[in-house]
């Protein structure tokens, strides 16, 4: 799914739970059980966009079961394994002067403190201690390599800025 900024992948469905039609998700929000104060979800699954009213849901285990408007049977819940779940970044809080969303680090270009050109955002990692910038090369990049750069702000990540589309990293090139 092409992510635009109106909209954000919130989860994924990645199986059925139980045989009432509940379905467990996999939530990207922090905390996980962020994901259960959005009622509204766009499921997006094979390219087909499905609109979804969470009904309830709650922690189970180490991750979140949901109960849909309409979805009380498991065979029917089990259709919709695989598909991203999707919200309106207006629904979105705001947040701390400094702080971002995964959805507006993506596609900004990155830059060494020196001014080398490294390439785009193309998506971030989660990772037990810090989260992680993908950079892939564009056209305008000083070479064609990935590079996986940690989010590390003050330290690796020097500035974020949203209206110039770019982001400046303290990064060694060569690493």
């Amino acid at each position: 799914m092409t992510q635009t900024s109106q909209e954000t992948v919130i989860g994924r469905i990645t199986s059925v739970f139980g045989v009432k039609g509940w379905l467990k998700v996999y939530s990207y929000t922090d905390p996980r059980e962020g994901i259960l104060d959005y009622r509204d979800w766009t499921l997006v699954l094979n390219g087909k966009r499905i609109p979804a009213r969470l009904e309830e849901g709650r922690r189970q285990g180490q991750g979140i079961v949901v109960r849909l408007k309409g979805i009380d049977d498991r065979e029917v819940a089990r259709t919709y394994s695989g598909a991203e779940v999707v919200v309106s970044t207006a629904e979105l809080p705001e947040l701390p002067s400094g702080e971002y969303y995964w959805y507006q680090l993506e596609g900004l270009e990155v830059f060494t403190v020196e001014g080398m050109n490294l390439g785009k955002v193309h998506h971030l990692l989660e990772t037990g201690s810090n989260d992680v910038l993908v950079v892939r090369a564009t056209r305008d990049s000083a070479d064609q390599r990935e590079r996986l750069i940690p989010y590390l702000p003050d330290q690796v990540v020097r500035e974020v800025d949203l209206a110039g589309n770019r982001l400046v990293v303290d990064w060694d090139p060569e690493f």
